[in-house]
């Protein structure tokens, strides 16, 4: 393992900047980074290409051989090692994994998107409220395979900490893009994706609707749902038949219904 220094510390200003890098959405925009932790996140992030500004890493936790092994990759980033309190205090996940890593954001358009299937199947999510949502949905994205995730009109940036966390990985591995209602509405179009709005107005129960052609399946925000012009420009509304006292169920499970539906058609193709 390389030379490393070490930071006791929480005022430390290196220490001070990442925790302003994942506390606030301005020192991750401005910076161009976002806080990586786990070796399970590290790992396919590497494998996805990302680079890295800064390791940190807690002696106490983490075993030498791991770090060894996570920075045989990146031999010229910056290796810092943390006391345990510097530790809990910088880590998402308190003292469980030992490993944090400043990464290098991705721009997320759509003309970015890697070439598309001749079938694809597309997720887009209208203004999602809540980050851990954006993240469960990725991992649904991950588990279906899906040509990529699109994310309309975005409330919060896809580095936010609670993303990252609870994609487990899965933010760097699913092709996602954010761009306007608009913007996504014409890139569907322009390569002839059916839009599938998932929605209670005037809607047919999903599992009457054919997904085996290219597909887009569209949802909302848990309070709104989708705007208006999501159903104006539908080919079809669909909707899940509930027998409960409810109408709505948690963003992420509605869609991984309508996904794995869109999936079970094409038969796992």
């Amino acid at each position: 393992m390389k030379p490393v220094k070490h930071i006791s510390s929480t005022q430390n200003s290196e220490i001070r900047e990442l925790i302003t890098i994942k506390e606030k959405k301005k020192g991750r925009s401005s910076s161009g980074l976002f806080v990586l932790e786990g070796i399970r996140e590290f790992t396919i992030a590497r494998e996805a290409g990302y680079d890295f500004e800064k390791f940190f890493f807690c002696p106490d936790i983490i075993s030498e051989d791991i770090v060894t092994k996570c920075t045989a990759f990146f031999p010229d980033v910056p290796l810092i090692s943390v006391s345990k309190s510097v530790y809990e205090r910088i880590a998402y996940r308190g003292k469980t994994e030992g490993w944090i890593a400043l990464g290098h954001a991705k721009e997320h358009t759509l003309t970015g998107l890697p070439p598309l299937s001749s079938h694809p199947l597309i997720l887009v999510v209208e203004s999602p409220e809540k980050p851990g949502n954006v993240g469960a949905l990725l991992r649904t994205a991950d588990a279906a395979q899906l040509s990529a995730v699109l994310i309309a009109d975005p409330i919060s940036d896809l580095y936010n900490p609670n993303t990252v966390r609870s994609s487990i990985g899965c933010l760097f591995s699913v092709p996602v893009a954010t761009a306007t209602s608009a913007e996504i509405i014409a890139f569907l179009k322009d390569r002839n994706i059916a839009i599938y709005a998932a929605t209670l107005q005037d809607a047919d129960n999903y599992v009457e609707q054919d997904y085996t052609l290219p597909t887009a399946i569209v949802v909302g925000a848990e309070s709104s749902g989708l705007t208006q012009v999501w159903r104006d420009e539908a080919n079809g509304k669909i909707k899940i038949p509930m027998a409960g006292k409810i109408d709505s169920m948690n963003v992420s499970v509605s869609a991984a219904i309508l996904i794995f539906e869109a999936r079970r058609q094409r038969k796992f193709r």
